[in-house]
């Protein structure tokens, strides 16, 4: 890995960035030698995937709900407007 400055990215941030981009291995930036934030290829995330699933207390809610026409809901809420 490879470490920068906060200061050192402030004077360099295009190239730094650019390098970053291009680069196999993430940049690592550092304030006071502390690890703080990261740049790197975006082609190193993993995409996340996740399987979105519905609670059965709430297939159970739907399943008990009248599906109405939508605009006479809109008409019963807006009354006489």
């Amino acid at each position: 890995m490879r470490f920068i400055t906060i200061e050192e990215l402030h004077r360099t941030t295009g190239d730094s960035v650019r390098r970053a981009g291009a680069s196999p291995v993430p940049l690592i930036v550092t304030d006071r030698a502390e690890p703080v934030a990261v740049i790197a290829n975006l082609s190193l995330l993993k995409p996340r995937r996740r399987k979105r699933t519905l609670l059965p207390e709430f297939k159970a809610l739907m399943a008990r709900l009248q599906v109405n026409d939508v605009v006479k809901d809109l008409e019963t809420v807006r009354g006489d407007r």
